[in-house]
């Protein structure tokens, strides 16, 4: 997932792992109340109203509350320090949890897919529901529209890919909703087959987010770097701190939303090994303040360029 969905004004502003996983936390829980009364509405009005559609809707929101415990469960462990098993931290978790997300969509988008095919293969089998049905369609919609907003806001405010997927989730439920809702009403209107069209709509739309976030994990997983972009904005930094004369071979790859960096720097060929140590150090600093850097690994150079007059007298 690239990061850039989730930019805000606080470009360059970090958060320790226990906020992330407070924010996280938070989010989640409001979550879990929402689809746990939307869910068991939804399947029951659906039973009782005959509406395909519906109880679809309701097993998505029962898949949520799945999903809220994969990112409680991921948030819990993402926070711990590195240890002798994980030297660079347990971060991975939450990448771990955005692909367990992303199976779990893509298995209900089929499932759904599926029954919805079944109940196309005969048509004169589909009843006309009841009107309680659409209710519960319409208020599944503001409510599910509702909480993306507040946990995409929270995502932004930690930058959390983690969250984004599942306030991504929460709004493709919005979505799938209003296909039911436009399902409900011609099946009322006496077009009885757009209810399982809604459903089959509903599916592909779930499996297709599913794919999605799945894909992209797995190659976080398989350490994929940053795009350029923020690659060229770690190697501006390092570029610009006080006596680096040139920078080359900047190489990352992603632990969950942080970054590991490794760097080869440039420094004059005859400033002693202090000096050009303590520059790294400098250079690690700046980066690992400004950007989302867990750890930077410097490989320090001597400079072959002429024009070596950068003052390090400072460092």
């Amino acid at each position: 997932m690239n990061f850039a969905d989730i930019d805000d004004n606080s470009e360059h502003a970090t958060h320790t792992p226990a906020e992330r996983a407070a924010a996280a936390a938070r989010s989640t829980w409001v979550s879990v109340a929402v689809n746990l009364v939307l869910s068991s509405t939804q399947i029951v009005v659906g039973v009782l109203a005959r509406s395909q559609g519906l109880i679809a809707d309701g097993i998505h929101s029962l898949s949520d509350l799945v999903a809220d415990f994969v990112v409680l469960f991921a948030g819990h462990h993402a926070k711990k320090d590195a240890d002798e098993d994980h030297p660079y931290g347990h971060q991975r978790f939450e990448t771990a949890a955005s692909l367990a997300l992303g199976v779990l969509l893509l298995a209900v988008g089929v499932g759904m897919v599926w029954s919805a095919l079944q109940k196309l293969e005969s048509p004169g089998s589909i009843p006309t529901v009841h009107v309680t049905a659409l209710w519960v369609a319409l208020v599944a919609i503001a409510s599910k529209e509702l909480l993306f907003r507040y946990m995409l806001r929270v995502a932004k405010a930690v930058k959390s890919s983690m969250l984004v997927a599942n306030a991504w989730h929460a709004r493709s439920d919005a979505a799938s909703s209003l296909v039911v809702s436009i399902g409900l009403i011609g099946n009322l209107m006496g077009y009885p087959l757009l209810d399982p069209i809604a459903a089959l709509i509903v599916g592909f739309m779930v499996g297709k987010m599913g794919w999605s976030f799945s894909w992209d994990a797995l190659h976080d997983l398989m350490d994929r770097g940053l795009d350029e972009a923020e690659v060229q904005a770690i190697r501006d930094t390092l570029q610009s701190s006080p006596g680096v004369l040139g920078v080359h071979d900047v190489r990352t790859r992603k632990m969950g939303d942080m970054v590991v960096v490794d760097a080869h720097i440039e420094v004059d060929a005859d400033i002693t090994v202090e000096a050009g140590h303590n520059i790294a150090v400098y250079a690690r600093q700046a980066v690992m303040q400004r950007h989302r850097v867990l750890n930077l690994m410097t490989h320090v150079d001597p400079s072959q360029r002429p024009d070596r007059d950068h003052d390090t007298a400072r460092l």
